[in-house]
């Protein structure tokens, strides 16, 4: 999956980024908590979640990046919190009670008038050269599903470019 989702999201000149996850800050970052297609929505110790990343010269291949507006985050972490459990959404349809890795992130960081902070784009899922993997036709043909070409959605590229967050870490 990973491969397919950096295919159809990434760029060039930039990492490519195939997962994120919401970092629970307490004295330090100790865990991560993310949607997976392993467990659901779950919380992950950081040293797992680097040890699942790529690798960039035997490194973790992550940023920490953090919202420069930090205005309710703690109210975007207990909303996140209180997901814990729920299934992943291997479909990548909103408002289904399943929530893929990103969605965790646009669903549960909200304005003061609850609507999400970062934008939905139209998904893609063709490779760069406009094919479709055949991961994602064996997939969505396994679910009884159409793919969800074009309706609104996010992923891990676009939310890492968005120009509302910085950078402020990396491990590799």
């Amino acid at each position: 999956m990973n491969d397919a989702i950096t295919s159809a999201t990434g760029g060039k000149d930039h990492l490519d980024y195939s997962h994120i996850g919401i970092a629970i800050v307490q004295n330090r970052v100790d865990s991560v908590l993310e949607a997976t297609s392993e467990g659901g929505v779950r919380m992950t110790s950081l040293a797992d979640f680097l040890a699942r990343a790529a690798r960039i010269e035997g490194r973790p291949a992550a940023i920490a990046l953090r919202l420069r507006d930090t205005t309710g985050v703690a109210r975007a972490v207990e909303r996140a919190r209180k997901l814990l459990g729920s299934p992943y959404d291997y479909s990548f349809h909103p408002d289904n009670g399943r929530y893929y890795c990103s969605e965790l992130v646009w669903e549960t960081y909200l304005t003061r008038d609850g609507s999400p902070i970062f934008p939905t784009r139209p998904m893609n899922f063709r490779a760069a050269d406009g094919t479709m993997p055949a991961f994602w036709i064996e997939l969505f043909d396994r679910l009884g599903e159409s793919i969800p070409e074009g309706l609104p959605g996010t992923n891990p590229n676009d939310m890492a470019r968005d120009p509302q967050l910085k950078c402020i870490g990396r491990y590799y």
